[in-house]
C-alpha cells in the first residue's frame, strides 16, 4: 500500500471532545478542549492546549485551576455548542441545559452530567505557537457511581464516552481487548 506525503500538520486521532470548566460558581464557562491528556502518573498531571485568545484562557491563567469533565456521546451537542460559542458572550452552561456541580478541590464547577471530572491545578504554562500548553496537577476525580462496581473498580466502558477525530464526532464502539491482553499467559485448564 502506498503512502501521500503531507507537510507536518496536526492531526492525531481519535482524541477526548471534553468540557473543560473553569471560573466560579457564579461566573463559570466551559469550553470545549480536543487537544487534553495525560502525561504523569506520579504526580498526576494533566494538561490542555488553549489559544491565548480564548476567553476562557485568561481565567484559567488567573485562577490557576480548571476541570476536564469527560464526555459521553450523550453530551456531544452540548460539547460541541461549548467549542463555537465563546463564554464572553453565552452562558454556556445555560445554553446548553447543563448543571453546576461543586468540585470538591478547585473552585470552578465540574459538570453534573459529566460522568467523571478531573479537578486540575495550573503548574505551568508553556507557549508553544498557536496554543500555550497548560499543565496541571490532577488533584482529585469526580466519578459516577453507577460506573463503579459493588468492589469499587472503575467501568469507565459504561461512561458512553465520545471520541472526535479531523472534524468529526464517534460514539466508542466495541472493546477489543485489555491492557496486557497481548502478552498475558493463557491458563491452563487443569483436570482433577
Amino acid at each position: 500500500m502506498g503512502k501521500i506525503v503531507w507537510k507536518g500538520g496536526a492531526l492525531t486521532a481519535p482524541v477526548p471532545p471534553c468540557m473543560v470548566t473553569c471560573g466560579t460558581e457564579e461566573k463559570a464557562n466551559i469550553i470545549t478542549i480536543a487537544w487534553t491528556g495525560i502525561v504523569n502518573t506520579i504526580p498526576p498531571k494533566a494538561y490542555i492546549s488553549v489559544r491565548p485568545s480564548r476567553y476562557s484562557y485568561n481565567i484559567i491563567k488567573e485562577s490557576g485551576e480548571f476541570a476536564v469533565n469527560l464526555t459521553p456521546s450523550s453530551l456531544i451537542r452540548s460539547a460541541d455548542t461549548c467549542g463555537v460559542l465563546t463564554g464572553a458572550k453565552v452562558d454556556k452552561f445555560a445554553k446548553c441545559g447543563l448543571h453546576k456541580a461543586k468540585a470538591s478541590k478547585v473552585s470552578c464547577p465540574i459538570i453534573e452530567e459529566s460522568p467523571l471530572s478531573l479537578e486540575c491545578k495550573v503548574t505551568d504554562i508553556i507557549p508553544m505557537g498557536s496554543h500555550d500548553m497548560i499543565l496541571a496537577d490532577i488533584v482529585a476525580i469526580d466519578v459516577d457511581e453507577s460506573l463503579i462496581d459493588e468492589d469499587g473498580k472503575l467501568h469507565l466502558d459504561r461512561a458512553g464516552l465520545a471520541a472526535f477525530a479531523h472534524g468529526e464526532y464517534f460514539a466508542l464502539g466495541k472493546k477489543i481487548g485489555t491492557f496486557g491482553f497481548s502478552v498475558k499467559k493463557k491458563r491452563k485448564n487443569i483436570k482433577k
